[in-house]
């Protein structure tokens, strides 16, 4: 999935609850964050319902809207695998390890020659310095077996964006890391996939001289280098029959952005009119800071939770966000566990989740004197926004 949408984690949880009797403070749902996933969002249904006529129309005819079927088949596909697992559940042996890939990731965010970081400046590009954040090349891994050392299943935690956008409905990248465990392990066990803090981080590297490979070419790059670490990971991990079991959580309210009221104003008079054709940069932004101010209205605050499921030495730590990558690294150092998994946009999604100095407006370039109306300085270069994203509730 492209998110988890509150509503979808909530209905899920309960009926996992009724079912298989496991509290939901102890489920996390994660996305995998595959661009070329189905309709689950942006615009939830009748999420703006109560709004203008405009701002309904720029919500429901001119952006991502989720559709309400496909919502509940993903609630009934969540229910139907944990109750398979349950129902299926024998004693098992555990493993945890860590590899390192670090060939497929890179920071989008680069150092300019005039001081700025821009998002995906585009290769070649003479005005780049260098990458302007890490990456997180950590290939974490839980495998499981019985105890006749049968495989019963394999996850893995990555931080890379899955935006290799194979062709048509698919779980991008993340299905030839799948191809790629089981074909080397001669299994059909369950993968599962945790994305790690990867809000700066895709397969697109920047600097690279060589032309960029097809997008299924690509796929299979990304999916194929992890799953190979994955299954180097596997082969070296010791066995266990005991892990302690503890989950924590936290739920509470922040309030939203709100853009200023000259900003909202001088967005709603450029989207009131046509589309630009070519760049439609600035009437998207426009866009999303109209539906925003509508929604801050009604609700000015969103619900966010985190969470902390510890398995043995392992904690994996979720956020309803897309996190840098440098959020990500902190947490492990920080949480005294000799594994940890960073998981983002689980149980939620509340948008992007910088460190204060990229978001910080601090140089010159960062405050136009009209953000709606800036122009770029090429069709491949994009300004990294001066202010945080604007999308209703993200």
């Amino acid at each position: 999935m492209l998110i988890v949408p509150r509503s979808v984690v909530l209905a899920a949880r309960e009926q996992i609850t009724k079912k298989c009797g496991i509290p939901g403070e102890a489920i996390m749902i994660g996305a995998s964050h595959s661009h070329s996933s189905g309709p689950v969002g942006m615009i939830q249904p009748g999420e703006l319902d109560f709004a203008s006529d405009l701002v309904k129309k720029l919500a429901y005819e001119e952006s991502s809207c989720a559709d309400p079927g496909y919502l509940q088949t993903v609630i009934k596909a969540i229910v139907e695998g944990v109750g398979w697992a349950d129902k299926n559940k024998v004693p098992a042996q555990l493993g945890f390890g860590v590899g390192t890939e670090d060939k497929v990731a890179f920071n989008r965010r680069v150092k300019m020659k005039n001081g700025e970081a821009w998002s995906h400046p585009g290769p070649g590009n003479p005005d780049n310095v260098d990458y302007a954040g890490p990456i997180d090349p950590d290939v974490g891994v839980v495998a499981a077996w019985d105890m006749s050392d049968n495989l019963l299943g394999v996850m893995v935690n990555f931080s890379c964006h899955a935006t290799t956008n194979p062709g048509g409905i698919s779980a991008n990248w993340i299905y030839d890391l799948e191809q790629t465990i089981q074909g080397a392990l001669h299994t059909r066990v369950p993968v599962v996939f945790l994305q790690g803090a990867c809000g700066d981080v895709t397969q697109v590297d920047n600097f690279s001289k060589f032309q960029r490979p097809g997008p299924e070419e690509w796929s299979r790059l990304v999916g194929g280098r992890v799953g190979a670490e994955t299954v180097k990971v596997i082969f070296s991990m010791p066995k266990t029959t005991e892990a302690r079991l503890d989950a924590r959580q936290k739920v509470w309210k922040i309030k939203r952005r709100i853009p200023s009221p000259e900003r909202v104003k001088e967005s709603t008079d450029l989207v009131q009119q046509p589309k630009p054709k070519g760049d439609t940069t600035a009437w998207m932004f426009a866009k999303e800071i109209v539906m925003l101010n509508a929604l801050v209205q009604k609700e000015p605050e969103c619900e966010v939770e985190v969470q902390a499921l510890q398995v043995g030495p392992l904690v994996c730590v979720s956020n309803p966000a897309e996190y840098f990558v440098a959020n990500g690294l902190r947490i492990k150092k920080e949480t005294g566990f000799p594994m940890t998994f960073p998981v983002e946009l689980a149980n939620g999604c509340s948008g992007y989740v910088p460190r204060r100095k990229p978001l910080a407006p601090t140089a010159a370039a960062m405050k136009p004197a009209s953000p709606i109306t800036a122009t770029w300085k090429s069709p491949q270069a994009r300004r990294w926004p001066p202010q945080a994203s604007s999308s209703p509730g993200r």
